[in-house]
């Protein structure tokens, strides 16, 4: 598929559409939230077009989404070569339900979380919402990407934290974890008796290559302490249709499961369900194609940061559609979010809402055509005062 009739959108025909991403602010290129402008699937509008067409407009029915853990099930052993029994698959309409149940229901009631930082923003607010003390963890530089900190984890869950937050790939900072840097992590949660709630909603969308590794697939001891959240949402930009998947390995939780998740699966969106089954199914060579086009605006982004933020500091995302930019080095000691939406008119996520040690940093999405990227980086290098002295 070509993506041109996408990259000849303007800002004004956009802020047209009227999603979130570009009426929040309307003055300001959008750039804060996780939507492409780059459309979906053909399957996926058909899927959804069929409904329409006929009003079938209703509540699913269980085979209905129960087809949808088939479809999972489906994709994960061909791309992930993770093997799941659809009847693990649980639909739910957000990933972030997810974590409200499995806070509730599936993790030592009380507990403090460990979440590495930096992190996706309402994390912070549903763990408090919920009553946890949130441990931050820093992830390390290691050469070009990300890792964890061990020792902090470590100690967290020895002073008596129950659950770890893991995203990957990771959200903000694009990292897309390898098996050898998950290994670990299985070691220190089983130590401790302490669980994983593994988001993975950014799966579908790796860069140059490289195979996203499911934590629960690790071994039968992450299976039995993990909690699975994903979606077809990021992949195929399909978030509002509101249906994400929750994979549930332990028999123990499965059972509670089917105790707990009538009205929040009764929540899910009746036109996600069927828009999810034809990503899964009849999507995949549309994703391959979008995933390549995404890679080359990754590209073009660092690019335009050599050029015009050259003191800026960048990791190239290796998925995900989210750069991380660390802007430190232009001494802006306001927040960054109010300072370039005011000066530069961009709309991003300031990175003191990512951690408490991220003041300086700042995301950005790079799912918008490329002369709108290309304006996003020069309004934010003409924005920013002469970087501070060494």
């Amino acid at each position: 598929m070509s993506f041109e009739v996408f990259e000849a959108l303007t800002i004004e025909q956009l802020r047209a559409v009227g999603s979130s991403k570009w009426v929040t602010y309307p003055d300001a290129i959008g750039a804060f939230i996780a939507e492409s402008d780059f459309g979906t699937a053909p399957a996926v509008q058909q899927a959804v077009r069929s409904r329409v067409e006929t009003a079938s407009l209703g509540y699913s029915t269980k085979a209905e989404k129960d087809a949808v853990g088939t479809a999972f099930a489906r994709w994960a052993a061909d791309r992930f070569d993770w093997h799941v029994d659809p009847a693990q698959v649980g639909v739910l309409p957000e990933v972030l339900t997810s974590l409200e149940l499995t806070l509730e229901h599936f993790s030592r009631p009380d507990s403090a979380v460990v979440l590495p930082t930096p992190a996706y923003m309402p994390f912070f607010t549903v763990l408090r919402d919920h009553r946890r003390e949130v441990i931050e963890t820093p992830l390390v530089r290691q050469g070009a990407g990300w890792g964890f900190d061990y020792d902090a984890i470590e100690a967290a869950f020895a002073a008596g934290a129950g659950l770890l937050v893991l995203v990957n790939p990771a959200n903000p900072t694009g990292t897309a974890f390898t098996r050898e840097q998950l290994l670990p992590l299985v070691d220190i949660v089983d130590r401790h008796g302490g669980k994983v709630w593994a988001d993975e909603i950014h799966a579908p969308l790796l860069f140059d290559g490289r195979r996203h590794v499911p934590y629960a697939s690790l071994s039968e001891t992450a299976a039995l302490h993990t909690v699975t959240a994903t979606s077809a949402s990021k992949g195929w930009n399909i978030a509002g249709l509101k249906c994400s998947q929750m994979i549930l390995t332990n028999p123990d939780d499965l059972k509670a499961w089917r105790h707990v998740s009538r009205w929040p699966s009764h929540t899910t969106g009746y036109l996600g369900v069927f828009a999810t089954i034809a990503a899964y199914d009849e999507g995949r060579d549309w994703l391959d194609e979008l995933t390549v086009h995404l890679q080359g605006h990754r590209d073009r982004l660092a690019g335009l940061v050599a050029e015009h933020l050259p003191d800026a500091g960048f990791i190239a995302p290796q998925a995900t559609y989210l750069a991380w930019l660390d802007l430190r080095a232009y001494g802006v000691t306001e927040n960054l979010q109010a300072f370039l939406l005011r000066e530069a008119r961009v709309a991003g996520t300031d990175g003191r809402l990512c951690g408490r040690d991220h003041r300086g940093w700042f995301r950005v999405n790079f799912a918008t055509p490329a002369p709108i990227l290309d304006e996003l980086v020069r309004r934010i290098a003409a924005a920013l005062p002469a970087p501070s002295a060494p």
